[in-house]
Order: structure tokens, then C-alpha cells, then sequence
């Protein structure tokens, strides 16, 4: 049933009131109050009458007399470690397309991989009364918990907790080097390379180890063993020339990042080999700061961070709501083929 019409309408010298809602939408104040904030259970007709009955008169809610009826500030704090915001800012996009649509706010507090800023950030954020909180970073690998025997709900995003009880969503690296091995088989290449950052890093080894057990399920295995290093565009020229000098029988090179892959690109350039054609390569992050200036573009696993964020900032909200879902929720990957391994 569409919105009444009515002459009862504010005129242009005044905001738009919730008896004006209710009068619009054929409803009582009560009813508009739980349409607006979403709760209690109305009908789906009824909750769609007053919203359109809403936006019609261009009706905007006292955030303040909300937070006082429902004991909600409708804000949101997202704390990280991300210092440059590589990782950080996609998440932070993502959670605030989630959130914004229940016209909710973010506040950012940039940690710094300081355990005394964080804990400031952590109080701070807990005297502004936020509804809940979500924890990110720059690394995948777990962490300890933020706090123990929190009066509101945290997710943690991009990394993990350790606590197995606590939500945390985390992109399928795994699942990404494996698409990445399955898209170079694809293609007709069974020779792969793998070079990667430090050994001791979490998203090093499990890229590394994810490739080489696709590989060895096609009964196949990788042309040599993983090359671990930095996650620069230098080390990826230094392991190619490794490669190159070394004598390994290689077409094609997975690299556990795009600026690994770029260096990777110029130093086979460099030496006379064309990339797809002599040897095809594959990324990992798709950023389109690496992946786009690449010589040729470069064919990349993408972890699709703001859809993480989207993710974690829904199950924030359906913790919030009072229907939490704790332990580990994996995020897929996906993969975007370009030039460097279709040309």
C-alpha cells in the first residue's frame, strides 16, 4: 500500500517531524520510531510505507533522542596498525558502504603498532560509548585479542584474533595462490617459479605453500624452491636474476606480491625475455598502483579488501543486533587476468 497523500504536510519554514511521518504513512509515532530505528517486528509492508513516507517529506531523525531511546550512539571505531593505509583504507570503504546505510559513523585511530596507543585508542573509543568496534592491520597473521570481557562487540578484519571465539574475517590467501597455479596450468605453463617476501611472514609462507601443494596435486612441482625476500620491486629484479643466472628451466613466475611481480617484469625485459610469451606472471593484492604500470599490466589475486569490509562490518552489525558469529569467516579471493599472462 503506497504512502497516503495528505495536506497535513510541514510547510517550507519547518524540518519535517515524526508525527508528520506517522501522519503521512497511516501509522502511530511508535510505529515510525521502529521503522526508522529497526526494531521490534512490523509488517515488511508497513516498515516500506513509512520509509517512503520519510523520504517524501525529507525526514531526518535526532541522532541524539535516537542514541537516548535506544542506548545506541550509532558510531562505529575501527582501529589499525596500517600506518600508510594499503590495507586499512579499501576496509574502511567497504564498512562504511555497510554501515552507512543504517547512518552509522567511523572513527579511525591509527595505532601505529603501538600496544600503549592502542589500548588509549581502545579506552577512548569506549568512553565515546561506539557500538562496536573493528580491529585491522597491515598482516594477516593473528594477534593477541584487543581486550578480554568487552561491554560491545569487535571484529577483526584482514588479520585475526587468536582467541578461536572471537569473529574474525581473513581473504583466502590460500585459496588465491590457488587460482593463480590453476589459471598458469591453464594456460599451458608447467614450469613456475615462486618468489615471495620474508620467510617469517604469514602471507609469505602461506602463498608459497598453497602454490606448491596445488602444484604437486597436478603432479607437477615448483621449478625450484621458493625464493623468499623483501616485498619490494628490488628484490623481485635480484630474483629474477637469480633465476635467470642460475640456470632454472622457468615460463612462468607466481609472485606473493605485485611489487615483487613489477621488478620481476623489468629485470626479464632487461635480459631479452618477453613476458607472456617466454614467461607468463601473475601477482598477488591487485594493486592497480603496481599491477596497471606494469610492463605489460599484470595479471593479480585480488583479496577484494572493501568487500572484506563490507563483511566484517555486517557481521558487526549483526553482532550489534544481538546475533553475533564468532570464530574465523573466510573471505574468497578472485582473480583478475590481464596482459601478462593472456597476451
Amino acid at each position: 500500500m503506497p504512502a497516503r497523500k495528505t495536506t497535513e504536510t510541514p510547510g517550507n519554514d519547518r524540518p519535517a517531524t515524526i508525527s508528520d511521518v506517522a501522519r503521512l504513512a497511516g501509522v502511530s509515532a511508535g510505529t515510525v520510531s521502529k521503522a526508522l530505528n529497526g526494531r521490534g517486528t512490523l509488517r515488511t509492508e508497513t516498515r516500506r510505507r513509512v520509509l517512503a513516507a520519510a523520504e517524501q517529506l525529507g525526514f531526518q531523525p535526532n541522532r541524539a533522542a535516537v542514541a537516548l531511546n535506544s542506548g545506541r550512539t550509532y558510531t562505529v571505531g575501527m582501529i589499525t596498525t596500517d600506518t600508510i593505509g594499503r590495507f586499512s583504507i579499501p576496509l574502511l570503504m567497504g564498512a562504511e558502504d555497510a554501515l552507512g546505510a543504517g547512518e552509522m559513523s567511523v572513527f579511525l585511530c591509527d595505532a601505529r603498532d603501538d600496544r600503549i596507543r592502542e589500548q588509549y585508542y581502545l579506552r577512548t573509543l569506549l568512553s565515546r560509548r561506539v557500538d562496536g568496534i573493528i580491529v585491522t592491520g597491515r598482516r594477516t597473521q593473528s594477534r593477541p585479542p584487543i581486550g578480554t570481557g568487552l561491554p560491545i562487540p569487535v571484529v577483526y578484519a584482514f588479520i585475526s584474533s587468536t582467541d578461536p571465539g572471537d569473529c574474525s574475517v581473513v581473504p583466502d590467501e590460500e585459496g588465491g595462490s590457488h587460482k593463480a597455479i590453476d589459471h598458469l596450468l591453464a594456460v599451458g605453463r608447467r614450469r613456475i617459479a615462486h618468489i615471495t617476501g620474508p620467510e617469517h611472514h604469514h602471507s609469505a609462507a602461506v602463498r608459497a605453500a598453497a602454490a606448491a601443494s596445488r602444484l604437486e596435486a597436478s603432479g607437477l612441482h615448483l621449478a625450484r624452491a621458493p625464493l623468499f625476500g623483501e616485498w619490494s620491486e628490488a628484490w623481485g629484479r635480484q630474483a629474477a636474476r637469480i633465476l635467470l643466472t642460475t640456470a632454472t628451466d622457468f615460463d612462468a613466475v607466481f609472485c606473493g606480491s605485485d611489487q615483487i611481480a613489477r621488478g620481476v617484469a623489468d629485470a626479464l625485459r632487461a635480459a631479452g625475455r618477453r613476458v607472456p610469451d617466454d614467461v607468463a606472471l601473475v601477482g598477488f593484492d591487485n594493486w592497480d598502483v603496481m599491477a596497471l604500470a606494469c610492463q605489460p599490466p599484470l595479471t593479480s589475486v585480488d583479496m577484494e579488501l572493501e568487500k572484506l569490509g563490507r563483511h566484517a562490518a555486517g557481521l558487526l552489525l549483526a553482532a550489534i543486533n544481538g546475533a553475533p558469529s564468532p570464530g574465523p569467516h573466510i573471505h574468497p579471493c578472485r582473480l583478475v587476468v590481464r596482459d601478462s599472462t593472456s597476451g
